[in-house]
């Protein structure tokens, strides 16, 4: 398995994940590995458009869509 290795970090950035790390029970590597991985797990805005944007099919343009949107928003 890969690993990384993260050089001159501050100080105060350590401390900070050091304690993160000992409140929810884990060493330092485990705490910033659990992070790592949830990082990763979540697409970036980019990566859910361009996602969107590969899928076809659609009637409506974005406009009619958001208008259709707001109407039913405003019935409520």
């Amino acid at each position: 398995m890969p690993s990384v290795q993260i050089k001159d970090v501050p100080e105060y950035t350590h401390a900070v994940l050091r304690a993160r790390a000992a409140a929810a029970h884990q060493s330092l590597q485990e705490y910033l590995l659990s992070r790592l991985v949830d990082e990763a797990a979540t697409p970036t805005v980019d990566e859910v458009l361009e996602r969107a944007g590969r899928h076809r099919g659609g009637r409506l343009s974005l406009v009619a869509a958001a208008a259709l949107v707001r109407e039913d928003r405003d019935r409520r």
